[in-house]
């Protein structure tokens, strides 16, 4: 199956006057979750409508899901200078929890984005200690990935990232793929046993120019990494938000554009796809820019997740 653009004139806005939709998760049943600043998360109808659930607080940022159909929410509460814990929120009978403030004595300030392996482990990536989240953007390595494991233990698993963002699954749950959004690349790791990674490698090339208090580049050449999802046939899609693009990382690490709306007047600063449907190509695009969630058929099907199985 060829991997084809998409053209701009094909997405749909939904969820119009949400309010940062960074994420959107895709449950077994077929319900539509997106993130919400104004609450937990926001259940988006085939309609377009949508309805805010749970308590607001911090930023609910990169969202998943557990095989029991409850929401994990990375809280990237730097946004308003809180805290930014690992959550979760059931939809059925609106528990709102908090699974994990701090790993091995750090306070997550930045909880970005999680997935869950089979095994159960739930890793999740931490941006930065910065004061403010844009300080962070000057490359400086202090973002870590961190897992939460069933036993309810926790580590940190990967340090000195350059502001670590999404994170997505190779297909057999061998390595973990995560975008450094001031490394302007991804990078991917082994899985090892007990919840360990092994060392960090780039995946693919550098994906763009990092603006510097020197030099600013062309907002289309810019390669500030955000969110990553893996579809069916082992393509790493990766959003460009500064760009107003998607690309995606093929196998062979050719690079290909999948999405480009250079006036960014529909895919306005994409920062996360996921897949849902019957066939798993209905795509959603989230943002954290845009007052809507985009939606369009993809041309191929996303790799399904745990809860998707």
């Amino acid at each position: 199956m060829t991997l084809a653009p998409i053209a701009i004139e094909a997405f749909k806005k939904i969820a119009i006057g949400i309010d940062r939709p960074e994420d959107v998760v895709v449950g077994p049943d077929g319900r539509i979750f997106a993130s919400d600043h104004q609450c937990a998360i926001a259940e988006i109808f085939a309609d377009g409508t949508f309805e805010r659930m749970g308590p607001k607080g911090g930023a609910p940022n990169g969202l998943n899901m557990d095989r029991q159909g409850r929401v994990l929410i990375a809280n990237f509460g730097i946004y308003d200078r809180e805290d930014g814990p690992l959550q979760r929120f059931d939809p059925v009978t609106g528990q709102h929890e908090t699974l994990l403030v701090e790993v091995e004595g750090k306070r997550l300030t930045s909880s970005n984005y999680p997935v869950m392996t089979g095994d159960g482990n739930i890793w999740c990536a931490n941006s930065t200690h910065a004061d403010t989240w844009p300080q962070a953007l000057d490359g400086r390595g202090d973002g870590f990935i961190f897992v939460l494991r069933p036993d309810g233990s926790s580590s940190i698993v990967a340090e000195g990232l350059k502001f670590p963002n999404g994170l997505a699954l190779s297909k057999d749950e061998a390595f973990l793929f995560c975008a450094q959004t001031s490394g302007a690349d991804v990078v991917r790791f082994a899985i090892l046993s007990g919840g360990r990674l092994g060392p960090a490698h780039r995946y693919g090339p550098l994906l763009g120019h990092l603006n510097t208090p020197d030099t600013q580049y062309p907002a289309q050449t810019l390669g500030y990494t955000d969110g990553v999802g893996m579809d069916a046939e082992g393509n790493v899609w990766v959003c460009l938000p500064a760009a107003n693009k998607v690309i995606a990382i093929k196998p062979s690490l050719e690079v290909v554009t999948v999405i480009d709306d250079p006036s960014g007047e529909t895919v306005n600063h994409p920062t996360n796809v996921t897949w849902g449907g019957p066939d798993l190509k209905d795509l959603y695009i989230g943002s954290i820019r845009a007052n809507y969630v985009l939606k369009a058929r993809s041309p191929v099907a996303g790799e399904p997740l745990v809860h998707q199985r």
